[in-house]
């Protein structure tokens, strides 16, 4: 499938699940309809952003569009505001909130945003989300990496497939909520780059986690 082809069916999959706001008289994507349309359309979209395109072709794709780079002192200023919102917005979620140079991640334990095993986003955890959403929305000059990662439990390709498919519905909730999907690129690590031993059932529990890097657009 051509990646012209796979913008398209993505950007239907979209309009598909937009409706009207009778008091704004703006089109806005349900969070049931737009997860299911997206499931199939930014699904594609997000994983050709992985496979074939670069951070810098990302970046040029944006600010085509209209969203301006950041540059110099903006940069810094941008995401100490980005980077406030957030904390303000999960504390008590249960998601950590980590500064790093000029990226933020958030790193989203696997326990509490999914069940055992499944790629399909808790209800419970779709507030955090749409607080994720809300922030993501209000500062739209960042790129959004969304990554997938398992224990050591189970076949290699098995947690491969996993990690990516729950990135993926991360992404797939993020964008349903209105979140520009270009801005999105999606990679399964399955049980590489743990950040704990998988040795012991705590260790095995910190590495199954889905983080959300956030970027400047520059």
């Amino acid at each position: 499938m051509t990646k012209k082809l796979i913008a398209v069916l993505a950007a239907a999959a979209l309009l598909g699940a937009c409706s009207t706001d009778p008091f704004t008289g703006e089109r806005k994507v349900s969070n049931t309809a737009g997860g299911a349309a997206l499931g199939a359309g930014l699904g594609a979209l997000a994983g050709m952003a992985v496979g074939g395109s670069s951070n810098a072709q990302r970046n040029a794709v944006l600010i085509g569009a209209g969203l301006g780079a950041l540059a110099g002192g903006a940069i810094g200023a941008t995401m100490d505001r980005n980077e406030a919102d957030l904390r303000a917005e999960l504390q008590g979620t249960g998601v950590s909130v980590t500064r790093t140079g000029d990226q933020i991640i958030l790193n989203m334990p696997a326990d509490i945003t999914f069940n055992i095993d499944q790629d399909a986003v808790k209800s419970g955890f779709f507030p955090v989300l749409n607080s994720v959403a809300k922030v993501l929305i209000r500062y739209r000059q960042t790129v959004v990496d969304v990554y997938g990662f398992t224990d050591s439990t189970g076949s290699e390709q098995h947690n491969l497939d996993l990690s990516q498919r729950r990135a993926m519905s991360v992404a797939n909730y993020l964008s349903a909520q209105g979140v520009d999907s270009r801005r999105f690129a999606v990679t399964g690590f399955g049980k590489a780059r743990p950040i704990a031993s998988n040795a012991t059932a705590e260790g095995r529990a910190q590495n199954r986690r889905v983080e959300i890097q956030l970027s400047p657009l520059t």
